[in-house]
């Protein structure tokens, strides 16, 4: 790790296509490894959870490599922290999904399945209602378009700080303290989703 280059441990868990989350913070700056090793997130000085698929396969995929205690010793310890779809999802109590599969627990809530009358999943770009200035966001021109595939989402709740409109409004994205969590995949967000990649690497230093 270089003081330009931040380690950045993207936690492979074998689900989805978590390399293309760790070409991107590559892209941004940042020395981004795809990794179950917790010597080496340990040694991180962020650490990102992506995640594609059913709640319950992704968090009994995490469980299995034990990734699960690394991500949760990471937010304890507040190591910057992002987390990206279904990795945000993860944060979670649990989701209607996958009924009786515990989430991380780190935020309170259920994950639901997106509204009645709604297309599901939402797979389209859509713009993002920003809540006050999130960090997230920071530098970025208005307004702040991103790209979404999903059929379940967060409740709102007091760390939202982005939602978008689809048959209401839906949890985009959340930030408490130094950990940052967005539904969307800001790695398939074209300029906008790299700009808050970059965001999150430039906090590294912070």
């Amino acid at each position: 790790m270089s003081a330009d280059r931040p380690l950045v441990a993207v936690l492979d868990y074998g689900i989805g296509n978590l390399r293309s989350a760790q070409k991107a913070l590559v892209r941004v700056g940042a020395d981004a490894r795809l990794t179950a090793d917790p010597a080496l997130v340990a040694d991180a000085a962020g650490v990102v959870l992506p995640g594609v698929g059913a709640f319950g396969r992704c968090m009994e995929a995490l469980r299995q490599e034990g990734l699960d205690r690394v991500a949760l010793d990471a937010v304890a310890g507040g190591v910057p922290f992002l987390a990206i779809c279904v990795g945000m999802q993860l944060l979670y109590e649990g989701s209607e999904e996958s009924p009786g599969v515990p989430g991380l627990g780190v935020l309170p809530g259920t994950v639901r399945r997106l509204p009645d009358g709604v297309k599901r999943p939402q797979m389209q770009w859509n713009q993002l209602d920003l809540v006050g200035e999130p960090a997230l966001a920071a530098g970025l021109a208005r307004p702040v378009w991103a790209y979404f595939v999903h059929s379940f989402a967060a409740e709102a709740g007091d760390h939202v700080v982005a939602t978008c409109d689809y048959g209401g409004p839906v949890a985009a994205a959340v930030e408490r303290d130094r950990l940052w969590a967005t539904q969307f995949h800001p790695e398939k967000s074209a300029a906008a989703g790299l700009a808050m990649l970059g965001n999150f690497v430039a906090s590294l230093a912070a």
